[in-house]
């Protein structure tokens, strides 16, 4: 009898309690969620990728909600003042739009908007040799090396490097920096960036004389000085100062020796004849 009541108790005791879980969850359940809506403020951003001298159309763009909190400074909320702008910068998808990364609104788009203050875009032409083989692409970074003779002279023929670190801003009619994922194309002609001292200094040379392109690391911030070269130095036939004689400090000290003593001598006339003879 006593099993009877215990086993009567437990399951009393595990109905309740069923009962009582599944009043709760359907209490639960039918609680209304309480949400708090983060404010945010209208943001417009890049659709997909853009580059650099693309102008903006309505399809480049799109308008997205942003985290007020995380809005960053000069964000652009209306999208008419993007739609007719130029790229001076390249773009990722999802990016904001920044007034420093557009040109103005009378600029448009091409490669002038790109071009920063105080730079020139100067184009100089170029064959497969001079562009490297076509790995000279938007974006490169080069050396500009100059062979010039100033007299006209074969023997005053130089090279020598006239600019450094220069950024490709074109090749050829192609402003995109990521050409094909950087595979070498044939052009013609390469724009490079340079600011007016730099622009005439690379007019003369590709008029006077030859040029050369030689690609570097962008990474690479060195400017080396070098002092030039002509064919001489190639063969070894370049005109060297003669080495100085240096003197022992022995031989400085060292007095020299005196001259021996003359030996003595006789003068004899006869007539108007003189003639001195040594005495032995």
């Amino acid at each position: 009898m006593t099993r009877v009541r215990v086993f009567i108790v437990f399951v009393l005791a595990i109905t309740a309690g069923a009962v009582f879980a599944f009043g709760t969850y359907n209490y639960v359940q039918k609680m209304p969620a309480k949400t708090e809506k983060t404010p945010t403020k209208p943001v417009v951003v890049a659709a997909s990728d853009l580059d650099i001298g693309a102008e903006i159309q309505r399809d480049d763009i799109r308008v997205v909600d942003w985290p007020q909190g995380a809005v960053p400074a000069n964000v652009i909320s209306d999208p008419q003042e993007v739609i007719g702008r130029g790229i001076i910068v390249p773009m990722v998808q999802n990016e904001p739009f920044l007034p420093m990364k557009l040109s103005s609104k009378d600029g448009g788009g091409g490669l002038p908007p790109a071009i920063p203050p105080g730079l020139r875009a100067l184009s100089v032409k170029v064959n497969e040799v001079i562009g490297v083989a076509g790995y000279v692409l938007p974006g490169t970074r080069v050396d500009v090396v100059a062979t010039v003779s100033p007299s006209q002279q074969p023997a005053d023929t130089t090279s020598k490097v006239i600019l450094t670190n220069v950024q490709v801003l074109a090749a050829g009619t192609k402003i995109e920096r990521d050409t094909e994922k950087g595979k070498p194309i044939a052009v013609t002609v390469v724009t490079l960036l340079v600011d007016p001292t730099e622009s005439e200094k690379l007019t003369l040379a590709a008029n006077e004389g030859k040029i050369q392109l030689a690609l570097r690391n962008p990474l690479d911030k060195e400017t080396p000085v070098t002092r030039g070269i002509k064919p001489a130095v190639l063969v070894g036939g370049a005109a060297t100062s003669p080495r100085p004689v240096t003197v022992s400090a022995v031989a400085r000290r060292t007095p020299p020796p005196p001259p021996p003593p003359a030996d003595p001598t006789v003068e004899i006339i006869r007539g108007d004849k003189r003639a001195h003879e040594v005495v032995r």
